[in-house]
Protein backbone atom coordinates (compact mmCIF):
# COMPACT_ATOMS: atom_id res chain seq x y z
CA UNK A 1 0.00 0.00 0.00
CA UNK A 2 1.89 3.25 -1.13
CA UNK A 3 1.58 6.03 1.53
CA UNK A 4 0.60 9.69 0.54
CA UNK A 5 1.01 13.02 2.57
CA UNK A 6 -1.66 15.27 1.92
CA UNK A 7 -1.26 19.00 2.50
CA UNK A 8 -3.67 21.37 2.73
CA UNK A 9 -5.39 24.00 4.91
CA UNK A 10 -8.57 23.63 3.19
CA UNK A 11 -10.37 20.94 4.58
CA UNK A 12 -12.90 20.15 1.78
CA UNK A 13 -10.02 19.75 -0.55
CA UNK A 14 -8.10 16.95 1.90
CA UNK A 15 -11.26 15.22 2.27
CA UNK A 16 -11.91 14.75 -1.45
CA UNK A 17 -8.30 13.90 -2.26
CA UNK A 18 -8.07 11.46 0.82
CA UNK A 19 -11.60 9.81 -0.42
CA UNK A 20 -9.97 9.54 -4.26
CA UNK A 21 -6.84 8.06 -3.15
CA UNK A 22 -7.98 5.72 -0.48
CA UNK A 23 -10.64 4.19 -3.24
CA UNK A 24 -7.21 3.34 -4.78
CA UNK A 25 -5.95 1.53 -2.20
CA UNK A 26 -3.30 3.96 -1.00
CA UNK A 27 -2.61 5.05 2.71
CA UNK A 28 -2.97 8.86 3.22
CA UNK A 29 -2.12 11.01 6.02
CA UNK A 30 -3.14 14.56 6.33
CA UNK A 31 -1.60 17.78 7.64
CA UNK A 32 -3.13 21.32 7.74
CA UNK A 33 0.04 23.05 8.03
CA UNK A 34 3.78 23.13 7.02
CA UNK A 35 4.82 22.83 10.62
CA UNK A 36 2.39 19.69 10.67
CA UNK A 37 3.57 18.54 7.33
CA UNK A 38 7.50 18.94 7.83
CA UNK A 39 7.04 16.72 11.50
CA UNK A 40 5.26 13.84 9.69
CA UNK A 41 7.85 14.02 6.81
CA UNK A 42 10.44 14.03 9.35
CA UNK A 43 9.08 11.16 11.36
CA UNK A 44 7.30 8.95 8.81
CA UNK A 45 7.88 7.43 5.04
CA UNK A 46 6.17 8.24 2.68
CA UNK A 47 5.97 7.39 -1.20
CA UNK A 48 4.75 10.74 -2.27
CA UNK A 49 3.53 14.12 -0.88
CA UNK A 50 1.22 16.29 -2.14
CA UNK A 51 2.70 19.88 -1.17
CA UNK A 52 -0.23 23.37 -1.29
CA UNK A 53 2.02 26.35 -2.08
CA UNK A 54 -0.20 28.74 0.29
CA UNK A 55 -0.21 27.34 4.03
CA UNK A 56 -0.35 28.86 7.19
CA UNK A 57 2.80 29.54 8.94
CA UNK A 58 5.46 27.68 7.09
CA UNK A 59 4.48 28.19 3.32
CA UNK A 60 4.82 25.09 0.67
CA UNK A 61 7.53 26.21 -0.66
CA UNK A 62 9.44 26.58 2.77
CA UNK A 63 8.27 23.04 3.54
CA UNK A 64 9.43 21.57 0.22
CA UNK A 65 13.03 22.91 0.56
CA UNK A 66 13.00 21.89 4.55
CA UNK A 67 12.08 18.39 3.69
CA UNK A 68 14.94 18.42 0.59
CA UNK A 69 17.75 19.03 3.42
CA UNK A 70 16.63 15.03 4.53
CA UNK A 71 15.06 13.35 1.80
CA UNK A 72 14.26 12.84 -1.93
CA UNK A 73 10.58 11.90 -1.79
CA UNK A 74 8.65 12.91 -4.93
CA UNK A 75 7.13 16.18 -4.21
CA UNK A 76 3.74 17.69 -6.02
CA UNK A 77 3.42 21.27 -5.63
CA UNK A 78 -0.36 22.24 -5.58
CA UNK A 79 -1.05 26.01 -6.00
CA UNK A 80 -3.91 28.14 -6.67
CA UNK A 81 -2.66 30.29 -8.99
CA UNK A 82 -1.61 29.96 -12.67
CA UNK A 83 0.85 32.24 -12.44
CA UNK A 84 4.66 30.92 -13.97
CA UNK A 85 6.72 31.84 -10.89
CA UNK A 86 4.38 30.10 -8.82
CA UNK A 87 5.39 26.95 -10.92
CA UNK A 88 9.04 27.81 -11.57
CA UNK A 89 9.51 28.30 -8.13
CA UNK A 90 8.33 25.22 -6.64
CA UNK A 91 10.84 23.61 -8.81
CA UNK A 92 13.81 26.09 -7.66
CA UNK A 93 12.58 24.56 -3.93
CA UNK A 94 12.83 21.01 -5.14
CA UNK A 95 9.05 19.94 -6.40
CA UNK A 96 9.29 17.03 -8.78
CA UNK A 97 5.48 18.00 -10.28
CA UNK A 98 2.83 20.85 -9.61
CA UNK A 99 -0.72 21.21 -10.26
CA UNK A 100 -2.61 24.23 -10.51
CA UNK A 101 -5.54 24.22 -8.90
CA UNK A 102 -8.62 23.93 -9.43
CA UNK A 103 -7.57 20.25 -10.14
CA UNK A 104 -9.27 17.21 -11.59
CA UNK A 105 -8.71 14.56 -9.07
CA UNK A 106 -8.42 12.08 -12.26
CA UNK A 107 -4.99 13.85 -12.97
CA UNK A 108 -3.76 14.12 -9.65
CA UNK A 109 -4.20 10.25 -9.44
CA UNK A 110 -2.31 10.12 -12.53
CA UNK A 111 0.02 11.95 -11.87
CA UNK A 112 0.83 10.43 -8.58
CA UNK A 113 0.75 6.65 -10.14
CA UNK A 114 3.48 8.06 -13.03
CA UNK A 115 5.52 9.23 -10.34
CA UNK A 116 5.59 6.48 -7.84
CA UNK A 117 6.23 4.18 -11.57
CA UNK A 118 9.13 5.58 -12.39
CA UNK A 119 10.47 5.55 -8.79
CA UNK A 120 9.68 1.62 -8.88
CA UNK A 121 12.04 1.36 -11.85
CA UNK A 122 15.65 -0.15 -10.39
CA UNK A 123 18.43 2.02 -12.25
CA UNK A 124 21.14 -0.20 -12.91
CA UNK A 125 24.36 0.73 -14.44
CA UNK A 126 26.31 -2.21 -16.26
CA UNK A 127 30.14 -2.06 -16.54
CA UNK A 128 30.30 1.61 -15.71
CA UNK A 129 33.14 2.41 -12.89
CA UNK A 130 31.69 2.74 -9.77
CA UNK A 131 34.05 5.81 -8.86
CA UNK A 132 34.42 8.59 -11.56
CA UNK A 133 36.78 11.58 -11.82
CA UNK A 134 36.68 14.45 -13.85
CA UNK A 135 39.29 17.25 -13.54
CA UNK A 136 38.65 17.92 -9.97
CA UNK A 137 35.63 16.30 -9.10
CA UNK A 138 34.91 13.03 -8.38
CA UNK A 139 31.35 10.97 -7.94
CA UNK A 140 30.62 8.09 -6.36
CA UNK A 141 28.20 5.82 -7.79
CA UNK A 142 27.32 3.14 -4.97
CA UNK A 143 26.67 6.07 -2.51
CA UNK A 144 25.83 8.86 -4.89
CA UNK A 145 28.43 11.31 -3.70
CA UNK A 146 30.09 14.28 -5.20
CA UNK A 147 32.82 16.30 -4.33
CA UNK A 148 34.58 18.81 -5.56
CA UNK A 149 38.47 20.05 -4.76
CA UNK A 150 37.67 17.45 -1.68
CA UNK A 151 34.53 19.41 -0.83
CA UNK A 152 31.05 17.36 -0.29
CA UNK A 153 28.42 18.80 -2.99
CA UNK A 154 24.81 18.28 -2.05
CA UNK A 155 23.05 17.19 -5.11
CA UNK A 156 19.16 16.30 -5.30
CA UNK A 157 18.43 12.78 -7.09
CA UNK A 158 17.56 14.49 -10.71
CA UNK A 159 20.51 16.85 -9.93
CA UNK A 160 23.10 13.63 -9.63
CA UNK A 161 21.07 11.71 -12.94
CA UNK A 162 21.14 14.54 -14.69
CA UNK A 163 25.20 14.94 -14.04
CA UNK A 164 26.06 11.67 -14.35
CA UNK A 165 23.74 10.68 -17.75
CA UNK A 166 25.95 14.00 -19.20
CA UNK A 167 29.06 12.44 -17.65
CA UNK A 168 28.65 9.18 -19.14
CA UNK A 169 27.96 10.42 -22.24
CA UNK A 170 30.53 13.34 -22.81
CA UNK A 171 30.46 15.36 -25.94
CA UNK A 172 26.66 13.91 -26.76
CA UNK A 173 24.00 16.68 -26.88
CA UNK A 174 20.49 15.45 -24.96
CA UNK A 175 17.43 17.77 -25.99
CA UNK A 176 14.94 18.81 -23.02
CA UNK A 177 12.97 16.38 -24.18
CA UNK A 178 15.24 13.44 -23.97
CA UNK A 179 16.39 14.35 -20.06
CA UNK A 180 13.04 14.68 -19.44
CA UNK A 181 12.56 10.96 -20.66
CA UNK A 182 15.59 10.02 -19.38
CA UNK A 183 15.92 11.20 -15.49
CA UNK A 184 12.05 11.47 -15.11
CA UNK A 185 10.80 8.59 -17.18
CA UNK A 186 9.03 8.04 -20.30
CA UNK A 187 5.63 8.66 -19.02
CA UNK A 188 7.14 12.22 -17.33
CA UNK A 189 4.41 15.10 -17.65
CA UNK A 190 6.58 18.27 -16.95
CA UNK A 191 7.89 20.32 -19.66
CA UNK A 192 11.38 21.76 -20.82
CA UNK A 193 11.36 24.42 -18.08
CA UNK A 194 11.60 21.51 -15.24
CA UNK A 195 14.81 20.37 -17.49
CA UNK A 196 16.25 24.28 -17.36
CA UNK A 197 15.71 24.65 -13.72
CA UNK A 198 17.20 21.30 -12.06
CA UNK A 199 20.35 22.38 -14.94
CA UNK A 200 20.73 25.96 -13.69
CA UNK A 201 20.45 24.26 -10.19
CA UNK A 202 23.27 21.90 -11.03
CA UNK A 203 25.50 24.74 -12.66
CA UNK A 204 25.13 26.71 -9.48
CA UNK A 205 26.28 23.99 -7.37
CA UNK A 206 29.16 22.63 -9.52
CA UNK A 207 30.16 25.27 -11.34
CA UNK A 208 33.06 27.74 -10.27
CA UNK A 209 31.59 30.29 -12.49
CA UNK A 210 27.64 29.26 -13.25
CA UNK A 211 27.49 31.83 -16.01
CA UNK A 212 30.72 30.81 -17.77
CA UNK A 213 30.49 26.51 -17.22
CA UNK A 214 33.13 24.76 -17.86
CA UNK A 215 31.27 20.87 -17.61
CA UNK A 216 27.27 20.90 -18.74
CA UNK A 217 27.24 23.35 -21.60
CA UNK A 218 24.47 24.53 -23.38
CA UNK A 219 24.05 23.68 -27.51
CA UNK A 220 22.07 26.58 -28.26
CA UNK A 221 18.47 26.08 -29.64
CA UNK A 222 19.37 21.86 -28.85
CA UNK A 223 19.65 20.90 -25.57
CA UNK A 224 22.73 20.22 -23.30
CA UNK A 225 26.24 18.33 -22.95
CA UNK A 226 29.00 17.51 -20.73
CA UNK A 227 32.17 18.78 -22.03
CA UNK A 228 35.14 16.29 -22.41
Amino acid sequence: MKKVLVVDDEKLIVKGIKFSLEQDEMEVTVAYNGEEALELAKNKVFDIILLDVMLPGLSGFDVCQAIRGFSDVPIIMLTAKGDDMDKILGLEYGADDYITKPFNILEVKARIKAIIRRNKKKETITEQPRLLVEGDMTIELDSRRVSIAGKDINLTAKEFNILTLLLFHPNKVYSRDDLLKAVWGSDALGDGRTVDVHVRRLREKIESNPGEPKYIQTKWGVGYYFKK
